[in-house]
């Protein structure tokens, strides 16, 4: 199997660099996000480099990839959540590209990497797997600028360990120590990295950012069925599939009055008649359902709304929520004004007629300016949104490139 990264990469650096004079320097969004995705040889896609913005849309046919790379993304954000690559990837072989041949040992494996925006400028991760005969991580960059904060390269195949070497800039350049081969090094370095100097503290700091900005992601995928019918009250936190959706609106109706009226306002654009309100009720066996109070004394159960409308309704009540109300595991450790949620929606359009894509377009661009909620999503076709503002729009062919 060929080596992960070429050798003529940097080296693990000694020094910073140069330094900006504070005259010239930019105000920067210091909310860690992820600006851009990549998929060096990751299933249909080979060398590819996606932006990402605060809304971002992957348009193309089937079989183009969208799906591909919201897939990684996603695996991305569990590995840097502290999960094993089993979890991340749990049917790697399809991660691998389609005419990858392996090598003498019969190996095959698949890059994929992101950049992380935020106080410490761009931030690169790029990771590389083997899928076969064994999962593990064979190597692993994390860089900033032309320095090198973490390197890892699998030395002994018959050892479940990476070799790995971090940034130090002390008296040794850098410091150097076994880690985890199915585990993700960047986010294992807050154990691992003491922080006495200089060098430490940015490794630590950068390895914070990437951390930060991947586990922030809910992903998204309304399930109009059961959304249907009434749900048991519990955690009011609202799940992937938004199953649970009329136990969240008990929850949230009275915890927020002005995130409640932009819900229902949203709601006159995206469903059919008139809206009022919309209101969680109790039922006798205890459990909770969610109507539309049509203004005139009648109620309409989601039961009877199309799955268009449902989910319109789902997707506008996360878009409008944050990290409390859904069911994920933010970094505790940061204040939420110091975070960007992003959803991951694929088929964001699916079942949707014009105006309610529009609407919700409206709605995310919005909620982007504010820095707090981001969206990347998958469409069919995105005719109905170039120009948009605030909207970046990824096109992708059959062979998967943009």
């Amino acid at each position: 199997m060929a080596m992960p990264f070429a050798s003529a990469e940097p080296p693990v650096a000694e020094g910073f660099g140069g330094t900006v004079p504070p005259e010239s320097r930019e105000p920067l969004d210091v909310r860690p996000r992820i600006t851009e995705l990549r998929l060096s040889a990751f299933a249909g896609h080979r060398g590819a480099g996606f932006p990402l913005g605060a809304v971002t849309l992957f348009a193309g046919p089937s079989g183009s990839g969208k799906t591909t790379a919201l897939a990684a993304y996603e695996a991305l954000a569990r590995l840097a959540g502290g999960a094993p690559l089993v979890e991340a990837f749990p049917d790697p072989v399809t991660c691998v590209p389609d005419r990858a041949r392996p090598d003498a040992e019969g190996r095959r494996g698949f890059r994929i990497g992101c950049t992380a925006d935020g106080a410490e400028g761009p931030v690169r991760l790029d990771v590389a797997v083997q899928a076969e005969p064994q999962l593990r991580i064979v190597g692993e960059r994390l860089s900033a600028g032309e320095i090198v904060l973490l390197q890892t390269a699998l030395r002994d195949p018959g050892r479940r360990a990476v070799q790995a070497a971090w940034h130090t800039a002390g008296t040794a350049p850098v410091t150097r120590a076994p880690l985890p081969d199915d585990r993700l090094g960047t986010a294992l370095l807050p154990l691992r990295v003491a922080g006495k100097t200089d060098g430490q503290r940015r490794v630590l700091a950068a390895a914070e950012q990437m951390v930060v900005a991947l586990r922030s992601v809910f992903v998204c995928d309304p399930r109009p069925d059961c959304m249907r019918t009434p749900v048991p009250t519990g955690s009011g936190r609202l799940m992937p599939g938004c199953d649970n959706l009329a136990d969240v609106l008990w929850r949230t109706r009275t915890e927020c009055a002005r995130r409640h009226g932009r819900l229902v306002e949203a709601l006159r654009a995206g469903c059919a008649g008139p809206v009022y309100d919309l209101i969680a009720e109790p039922l006798f066996d205890g459990t909770v359902r969610a109507l539309l109070d049509r203004g005139d004394g009648h109620r309409t159960e989601l039961a009877r709304l199309g799955e268009g409308e449902l989910r319109y309704l789902a997707h506008t009540l996360v878009l409008l929520t944050g990290p409390g109300v859904l069911a994920m595991d933010p970094p505790g450790e940061v204040p939420d004004a110091l975070r960007s949620l992003t959803v991951l929606a694929d088929g964001f359009d699916r079942s949707l007629d014009p105006g309610q894509r529009r609407s919700l377009l409206r709605l995310a661009a919005a909620m982007g300016e504010f820095g707090h909620i981001r969206l990347v999503a998958a469409v069919n076709d995105a005719s109905w949104c170039v120009g948009a503002e605030g909207v970046t729009v990824v096109h992708l062919n059959r062979d998967g490139t943009p």
